[in-house]
């Protein structure tokens, strides 16, 4: 059985690995940005939501994607969040429409005071995206 400290390595490399895939070096970024005043909090973030999550085989990136804009439509106070995930969801191959259409559907579920939350989110997220 493999010891704490090789299995916390094996899992921080799996969220680094998962970080990058979703996120590219944006992600990577906010997580040095992160680590310099709270350390623990940006290690917990790679190792619990990439590391032990969002590297499992059960979805591809495009559906955890399409899932976590949904949730966070959902929450309603999460629009820096929701545009990094919809700037992610382009990257890892959602088409606007797709995030358009769950964000509607959040509607049904969440209120629309939410989805407009969120569809203002994505008009920010698909105006950086037009510039780059």
């Amino acid at each position: 059985m493999p010891d704490n400290d090789s299995a916390n390595a094996d899992r921080r490399e799996r969220g680094t690995a998962a970080l990058t895939r979703i996120h590219g070096e944006r992600g990577i970024g906010y997580v040095a940005a992160l680590r310099e005043f709270a350390p623990d909090f940006a290690d917990i973030l790679v190792d619990f939501p990439y590391g032990d999550i969002y590297a499992r085989d059960g979805l591809d990136p495009k559906s955890r994607q399409i899932a976590t804009i949904a949730a966070l439509t959902i929450l309603g106070d999460s629009r820096h969040e929701l545009e990094i995930h919809i700037a992610s969801a382009l990257r890892v191959g959602c088409t606007r429409t797709q995030i358009i259409e769950v964000i509607m559907q959040m509607a049904v579920y969440g209120g629309f005071p939410r989805a407009l939350t969120a569809l203002a989110a994505a008009k920010a997220a698909f105006a950086t995206a037009d510039v780059k």
